[in-house]
């Protein structure tokens, strides 16, 4: 028993085999938010078509995303998260020389303590 078919399986073929697999041992399948059980014919054929939608839906969603991300990087317009940390390691290195310790740094520098710790251990 199940809520959703995804909570099963990520793609209609892990589910189709997932569902036979029971089905071979003597288990039905009944998923509660469809109102299916496998133990019966019509059941098996709207689950079956079900899962196919929903996993072809999930092709075209990363096809279109992927389409997305390459254009966006032919504009020059994706380069992935600006770097923060990174960029105020000068300032880190110089308040560590200062003496202050690495929270105050962090507070200060509008950083983490993790950051201000990487910044630290890369420039060592």
């Amino acid at each position: 028993m199940v809520t959703k078919p995804e909570r099963l399986a990520r793609n209609v073929i892990d589910l189709l085999g997932i569902v036979e697999r029971l089905r071979a041992k003597g288990v039905t399948v009944r998923i509660l938010a469809m109102h299916l059980d496998t133990g019966n014919p019509t059941s098996n054929l709207i689950l079956t078509i079900l899962a196919g939608v929903g996993s072809w839906e999930r092709e075209i969603m990363l096809e279109r995303q992927r389409a997305g991300i390459a254009k966006a990087k032919a504009e020059g317009r994706y380069k992935g998260r600006a770097p923060t940390a990174r960029a105020k390691t000068p300032e880190v290195l110089r308040l560590k020389a200062e003496g202050q310790t690495v929270a105050q740094i962090a507070e200060s520098v509008g950083i983490s303590r993790a950051s201000v710790y990487r910044a630290l251990a890369e420039a060592a």
